[in-house]
C-alpha cells in the first residue's frame, strides 16, 4: 500500500486549471491533450478525468473561472464608496489592468481559438454585467452601441499588448490616456 500524499502534493482542481491554462496558451487548443497536462502536473491523465470529462470541459471551466475573476473585480468596484462617475472610470481602467496583469487568462478568455462543444456562460454573464454597469453608472445616457464600442476599445487596447513583453506598469500612462479618450467620447466630463 502506498502512503497517502501530503496535502501540498495532492492534485487539486485549481492546480489543473492553472497548469492547463498555461499549456492552452502555449500550444493552443488543438495541440493540448489531457496527457500533456497530466505530464506537466506529474500525475496520470486519469487523475484529471476525475475532475473533467474531457478537454473541452476543462477549457470551459478555465474560461468560466477567469470570467468570474473579472466579475468579482467589477462587483468590488460597484460596491465601493466612489461616486458613479469614479466607479465608471475605475471599471474602464481596471479592465485594462486586469487584461494586462493576467495575460494568459485574457488570452484564453478572448483570443484563443476554441473547438469542441462546451458550456461557456462566463463571457455572456461578464458582458451583461459590464453593459448594465456602464448603462446604470452613466445615468442611462450610454447607449447599447456606445457600450459595445467602449468594450471593443478596451479589448483592442489589451489585445495590442497581450502578446508583448510589456507589463501593465509599462503602459499604465497609455492606459490612463486611453480611458480619458473613451471618457471624452462618451461626453461624461460632468460626472467627475
Amino acid at each position: 500500500m502506498t502512503p497517502r500524499k501530503s496535502k501540498k502534493d495532492e492534485l487539486t482542481q485549481e492546480m489543473i486549471l492553472d497548469t492547463a491554462r498555461e499549456i492552452f496558451v502555449k500550444k493552443g487548443y488543438k495541440d493540448t491533450s489531457m496527457r500533456v497536462i497530466a505530464k506537466e502536473l506529474n500525475c496520470s491523465h486519469g487523475a484529471i478525468y476525475y475532475y473533467f470529462k474531457d478537454k473541452a470541459e476543462l477549457l470551459y471551466a478555465i474560461i468560466n473561472a477567469d470570467f468570474q475573476l473579472l466579475n468579482n473585480l467589477m462587483d468590488s468596484i460597484l460596491q465601493s464608496n466612489q461616486s458613479n462617475g469614479e466607479k465608471l472610470r475605475t471599471i474602464l481602467f481596471s479592465y485594462l489592468q486586469f487584461g494586462l496583469e493576467n495575460k494568459s487568462h485574457y488570452e484564453v478568455m478572448f483570443l484563443m481559438k476554441r473547438e469542441g462543444g462546451g458550456s461557456e456562460a462566463g463571457p455572456n454573464v461578464a458582458y451583461e454585467k459590464f453593459a448594465h454597469a456602464l448603462h446604470q453608472l452613466g445615468g442611462g445616457t450610454i447607449s447599447i452601441k456606445q457600450i459595445w464600442s467602449v468594450f471593443l476599445a478596451l479589448h483592442g487596447f489589451v489585445s495590442q499588448y497581450c502578446w508583448t513583453n510589456q507589463t501593465f506598469e509599462d503602459v499604465k500612462q497609455l492606459a490612463e490616456s486611453h480611458v480619458d479618450f473613451i471618457w471624452k467620447g462618451l461626453k461624461l466630463e460632468e460626472m467627475m
